[in-house]
């Protein structure tokens, strides 16, 4: 059997469906084994479909020959395997098992599993693991690397997400996105990859059928389903502006509305960790032109308003507070996933990095 590649990227193989069935169907590559690792469940999701639809081209193939279980319920690895190994009478389709979070799963049976996975698929079907992590020196990931298929399902840190939002667009929604509009949308919703995917079909719906379906950056905060996600931009550009009873109120309005304050400082994080980039690229012995030159080389959308308002932002911040901004983002991260991770105390916590922001109030907060 030809050698398996290492890891293969979902976010690729979402872009060509052909490699993906390549990878699957044909006899030379076809795998004993398929792990999808990451917590991505956008990419997840999609991969399992495509998977679905690679080997199981009739829907009534895929009614009988697909089945799923869930790792967390610990089901017995006999009742998996017979599923995998049976070999269908009627059909033309291969018998496939699914483990759904199955990262307990593996730990428990990881000796059963590595035995399987090292074994021709012959005409049997094939199994599918679905876990957050899959160490590389392990028996079992190389036996999966020999005879199996891994795909990774999150996103790389430098992985060009823009071009691959670009290509996405068009494929799926037939919109024309220029890159300042997909750096947009990425700032306003992170590397949330399902959200970004919801609202890329608002957009399509609200574009016209004919002619040239492009989507300007100036558009994205006036289309509808885009309220919360613009709220949170602004609390965001209100606590880097020095506004920080505004940034608080908006916090208060988005936690009462039941939004996560971990999920909420994430996407926070996306942005200010921008401003601390710019600020250390005007620091160097390469410095840029101008204020604008280095937002736009940390990542900062192009388009006017964005690039004032960061302009805006970083000036208010001043070098100081931007070189301190990825040790306070760290330790409000600890700190909401452990001790301040629920209730008053979670709003307090991201209050105070809101505090820090401000020019007279970081001070205080700073000598304490």
């Amino acid at each position: 059997m030809a050698k398996k590649k290492a890891g293969v990227l979902g976010l690729d193989l979402l872009l060509d469906k052909k490699s993906l069935k390549g990878l699957i169907v044909e006899p030379e590559n076809k795998p004993s084994m398929v792990v999808l690792v990451g917590d991505d469940q956008f990419v997840n999701r999609h991969i399992l479909s495509r998977l679905r639809k690679c080997i199981h081209s009739e829907e009534d193939d895929e009614s009988w020959a697909w089945r799923e279980f869930s790792g967390e319920d610990q089901p017995d690895p006999r009742d998996i395997l017979d599923e995998v190994a049976t070999v269908p009478m009627f059909s033309t389709a291969a018998r496939i098992a699914t483990v759904r979070r199955a990262d307990s799963f593996v730990s428990s049976h990881r000796e059963i599993l590595e035995n399987f996975a090292g074994r021709s698929p012959g005409n049997g079907g094939f199994l599918v693991l679905e876990v957050r992590s899959f160490p590389s020196n392990t028996r079992l990931a190389k036996a999966v690397q020999q005879h199996g298929l891994i795909i990774t399902t999150s996103t790389p840190p430098r992985f060009d997400l823009t071009g691959w939002l670009q290509k996405w667009a068009a494929q799926i929604y037939s919109i024309q996105l220029p890159a300042v509009t997909a750096s947009t949308i990425l700032e306003r919703l992170g590397n949330e990859l399902g959200q970004i995917d919801q609202a890329l079909s608002t957009f399509a719906a609200a574009l016209p059928l004919d002619g040239k379906r492009s989507l300007p950056p100036e558009m994205v905060d006036s289309l509808e389903g885009m309220g919360h996600q613009r709220t949170v931009w602004e609390m965001v550009d209100a606590a880097a502006a020095g506004r920080t009873t505004e940034a608080i109120s908006l916090l208060n309005g988005l936690l009462d509305a039941g939004e996560s304050p971990i999920g909420l400082t994430a996407q926070a994080a996306t942005v200010l960790r921008r401003y601390s980039t710019a600020a250390r690229l005007l620091r160097g012995p390469d410095r840029p032109t101008s204020l604008g030159a280095a937002l736009k080389e940390a990542g900062v959308a192009s388009w006017p308003k964005a690039l004032s308002q960061a302009e805006f932002a970083l000036r208010n911040l001043g070098s100081h507070r931007c070189q301190e901004l990825p040790k306070w983002l760290e330790s409000l991260d600890r700190s909401l996933k452990a001790e301040s991770s629920r209730g008053l105390r979670a709003r307090l916590a991201i209050e105070r990095f809101f505090c820090l922001m401000s020019t007279s109030a970081g001070k205080q907060l700073e000598n304490k």
